[in-house]
């Protein structure tokens, strides 16, 4: 299996998060939303697999390069 990590790509506050460990994802799926200087963006699956770990919180400050979720595939 191959692990992937997904960072963000910008600094901001996790707005909403679209699925929950275990879940089966496909690849582009939404996974979290981001909200930074009041535009919303969309994480999004790299691959089709399964969302082994989410590593913050709806609410949480996040970092630009910050691991938010990991999808094996």
């Amino acid at each position: 299996m191959t692990r992937h990590v997904i960072n963000a790509d910008i600094t901001g506050t996790v707005f909403k998060i679209e699925t929950a460990v275990g879940a089966a994802v496909d690849v582009g799926a939404t996974l979290i939303v981001l909200e930074s200087m009041k535009m919303e963006i969309p994480v999004e699956a790299p691959a089709a697999g399964k969302v082994t770990e989410i590593l913050v919180a709806e609410g949480a400050s996040i970092n630009e390069g910050q691991p938010l979720i990991v999808v094996e595939s």
